[in-house]
Order: C-alpha cells, then sequence, then structure tokens
C-alpha cells in the first residue's frame, strides 16, 4: 500500500514539477522544476520496481542533461527576462490536449499484462549482462562515450574562440 501511495504522491510532484518548468519567467528556476521532475520520475522508476530506469533516469537525466543546462545558463546573459510572450500559446496547448486525449484513449483501451507481483531478483544485473557481454552493445556504449567526448571538447574550443 505505501509503494502506491508513494507512486501517486511522486506522479503528482512529477506533473506539478513539469507545470513550474511551462509557467516559469525566470530559466533558472525552470531548469530546477525540471531537475525536480527528473528526480521524480527517478521515484516513480523505483516504485515501479525498475532500479536500472531509475539509475539511468539519475545519472543521464539529472547528471548529465541537468547540470548541463544549469552551466549554460549560466555562461548566458539576461535569464531573468525569459521568453517573450508567444502567439502559438493557445494552438500549442490545443495540440497537446487532442495528443493527451489520444494517449488517454489508446491506452485505456488497451490490454495490458500485468504482473500480480514485483520482481523477486533486482533487474539491474541481468541488464547489465545483457548489456555489457561481448555480444552486447559495449561498442555503441563506448561509441556514445565517444562522442559526448568530442561534444565537449568542441564546446570548449568554440568558447574559447569566442574569447
Amino acid at each position: 500500500m505505501g509503494m502506491h501511495i508513494a507512486f501517486w504522491v511522486l506522479s503528482l510532484l512529477a506533473v506539478a514539477a513539469a507545470v513550474g518548468v511551462i509557467w516559469q519567467k525566470n530559466l533558472f528556476r525552470a531548469v530546477l522544476f525540471l531537475v525536480l521532475c527528473f528526480f521524480a520520475i527517478a521515484g516513480i522508476f523505483v516504485t515501479l520496481s525498475a532500479d536500472f530506469l531509475a539509475a539511468a533516469q539519475l545519472i543521464i537525466n539529472v547528471g548529465a542533461v541537468a547540470i548541463l543546462m544549469i552551466m549554460s545558463i549560466m555562461l548566458t546573459r539576461e535569464i531573468t527576462s525569459g521568453s517573450p510572450s508567444n502567439m502559438l500559446g493557445l494552438p500549442a496547448l490545443a495540440v497537446t490536449g487532442i495528443l493527451a486525449a489520444a494517449i488517454i484513449m489508446v491506452s485505456s483501451s488497451a490490454s495490458w499484462l500485468l504482473s500480480p507481483s514485483s520482481p523477486v531478483e533486482s533487474t539491474t544485473g541481468a541488464l547489465a549482462t545483457i548489456l555489457f557481454n561481448n555480444e552486447g552493445f559495449i561498442f555503441l556504449i563506448q561509441l556514445a562515450a565517444l562522442l559526448v567526448l568530442v561534444t565537449i571538447i568542441g564546446a570548449i574550443v568554440l568558447l574559447k574562440e569566442e574569447e
């Protein structure tokens, strides 16, 4: 019962943080709301016994994306003014509502195969074995790490050229 309550509390927190991202005028505060949303989603993964996804959420989104956004905001000027008013706000809200209604209709009409209980063992070890063995995706993961390294070096070079 406690996990159900935690799931719904974290779900409401994630939605509230996402709304905070949208409605916040200050860009730095909007990114902090985004970090809160990422943490809440990681908590949702924990309540669903998806510990590998929770760790990946924390490492990738909170640890990399959010920190990168905060660093880039710190390097820019005039973050408190926010974005100017947009004429497409109402059409964007309408399209979002239509898409949300379509997702709700499709997901409520689908027959989902649900397990009656949580997994007995942690799924992290099995996923790590699949991902990191010789026949797995180790080369692609190393290639992605190399791509991130090249991107960071390119950003440093571009920053040095502006000075």
